[in-house]
């Protein structure tokens, strides 16, 4: 006896879908996500207590009630997030306080070997950068929790969730951002280049470098480094690759020409190594301040780089310094201004620059503007580990700006425009030697 196929096909398509549902129903579990701690929190009202508690093992240390610990990371979808932490407590108990979008949960811990803590369910409003609060509100042990991961499943995990998943020192420093100057065709070997620099009130935080001149061969700029300290600082890198200046060969060092009073000059190392000068100035937000810098060929088949300052407080250029660099003989090339953050506590602070007027002179006194910039940053945002950077055009100047986890990145590769000033720098070179 045979039997048609057509009698059973409504059967198997029954069974079909049967066991697709049970699929979609039983075999799916929420997909849970793992952040760091140690990348992408900070201690967000006490830079040095940051150093000491968040560690590459996560966080650790936590003693201090006061200590307000924030957690970033950005989703594409909204509704409701699920939150636990993998962590213990050394003894006893503690009560930590966990805030996510104006919902704040306490959360008790009582384990004293490593394992998932729930905290509970909260609501994700709006996509973009979530940040949670984590508190100490008792403990009974020496601190008040160890946590090294934060782990999130739900339905606002459920689109492409960003935070540093490697790399934790630059991670937590933040993206750096750059604007490459397109020189005009009509420029021949540039020997001058000369840039404006203004940092808006607020925005002059603990590890920003803003460098108003970069070139081929090094960068000149302004930096805060402490509470008490800000600088003037201008490097030249050397043509042997090393971070480690010692080992430098004679014939590859930088040779320091010249400098300027109170500047102080040496070496640097760590990120290529090379001459390096700065002054202690106490620049200040919201001033104008000018940089000039001179490039060209020197004896020997060398270069030599030499550095101003305008400050309207002094009102005249002041040198910082006159350097020599060997193997090469050249005029400026690949000129371009940047903004970094270099301490990793200060990288949840957001900070900008606006940098104006820019202009080179070719080696035959002739001015041209620049008006067209190209906008690029490092691998950190590259690789979407932060996407809290942005640049562009406002008040007729170009403007760069990172950190503070907003949400408003700029596409890497963007080219912007601004208005010509038409008016160059007065400058009267016999007084630059």
């Amino acid at each position: 006896m045979r039997f048609s196929p057509v009698r059973f096909k409504p059967f198997f398509l029954l069974l079909f879908i049967f066991f697709s549902i049970c699929n979609l129903t039983f075999s799916q579990p929420d997909k849970v996500i793992s952040i760091p701690a140690s990348g992408n929190s900070w201690i967000i009202n006490n830079l040095h207590a940051d150093e000491e508690i968040i560690t590459p093992e996560g966080i650790k240390g936590w003693k201090d009630k006061s200590s307000v610990i924030h957690t970033f990371f950005s989703t594409t979808k909204t509704g409701e997030l699920s939150l636990s932490f993998i962590g213990k407590v050394n003894s006893g108990r503690s009560e930590i306080e966990i805030t996510l979008n104006g919902v704040t949960r306490k959360v008790e811990i009582s384990n004293t070997l490593t394992d998932k803590i729930n905290a509970g369910t909260f609501p994700i409003k709006s996509s973009g950068y979530q940040c949670v609060e984590i508190k100490g509100n008792s403990r009974e042990g020496s601190s008040f929790a160890e946590i090294t991961d934060i782990l999130i499943s739900g339905p606002a995990s459920g689109g492409k969730v960003n935070y540093v998943k490697d790399d934790f020192y630059f991670g937590r420093r933040g993206p750096s951002v750059h604007l490459n100057y397109e020189i005009p065709e009509k420029a021949s070997s540039v020997e001058w280049f000369y840039n404006e620099l203004t940092i808006p009130e607020g925005n002059d935080v603990i590890g920003s470098f803003f460098m108003a001149i970069g070139f081929s061969d090094g960068y000149f700029g302004i930096q805060v480094n402490s509470e008490s300290e800000r600088r003037i600082l201008f490097s030249v890198w050397s043509p042997w690759q090393t971070d480690k200046p010692g080992e430098i060969p004679e014939e590859y060092r930088i040779k320091l020409l010249s400098k300027g009073q109170e500047v102080i000059s040496g070496e640097f190392g760590d990120e290529g190594s090379g001459g390096q000068s700065y002054k202690r100035y106490n620049w200040k937000p919201g001033t104008t301040y000018s940089f000039l810098l001179r490039g060209k060929p020197a004896e020997n088949n060398s270069t030599d780089y030499t550095s101003w300052f305008y400050s309207p407080e002094t009102k005249h250029w002041e040198l910082i310094a006159s350097f020599r660099r060997p193997k090469k003989s050249t005029y400026l090339t690949h000129l371009h201004s940047f903004l970094e953050n270099f301490i990793p506590s200060s990288g949840y602070i957001s900070r900008m620059g606006y940098y104006a007027n820019q202009w080179v002179c070719d080696s035959s006194g002739r001015w041209f503007e620049i008006t067209k910039a190209r906008f690029t940053a490092d691998a950190t945002a590259r690789k979407e580990a932060r996407l809290d950077y942005s640049g562009g055009t406002a008040e007729r100047r170009f403007f760069l700006r990172n950190c503070g986890f907003f949400n408003r990145e700029t596409e890497i590769g963007n080219v912007f425009f601004k208005p010509e000033n038409l008016l160059a720098p007065i400058i009267d070179f016999k007084n630059f030697k």
